[in-house]
């Protein structure tokens, strides 16, 4: 198993426990791409905050380990809606490719 389809599985095992706990079964996939993508959305906001876009304040250093920390949980939500979307490693890997 690589690195992508692992982080995949891991992924669909979080989501599928995140579901039966909290209830979230037999919703539609189409709200769950729209849900992935708020969340991710959210995700970006605080990644802005982490790279200092408001020019106009006093720049701070980038918190580096915040920063990759960002970057992972929007990682989180895209993999998910791959997931949501049918994808595997390797239909990700070829469309990425084709790109």
């Amino acid at each position: 198993m690589d690195r992508l389809e692992e982080m995949l599985a891991i992924q669909k095992a979080l989501n599928d426990r995140i579901r039966e706990k909290r209830g979230l079964s037999g919703i539609d996939k189409t709200v769950w791409l729209q849900r992935y993508t708020l969340a991710m959305l959210s995700e970006m906001a605080e990644l802005l905050d982490e790279v200092n876009f408001k020019w106009w304040k006093n720049p701070k250093p980038v918190n580096e380990a915040a920063l990759k920390e960002e970057l992972v949980d929007i990682l989180h939500f895209f993999l998910s809606m791959c997931i949501a979307a049918g994808m595997d490693a390797a239909e990700i890997h070829r469309i990425y490719l084709t790109k």
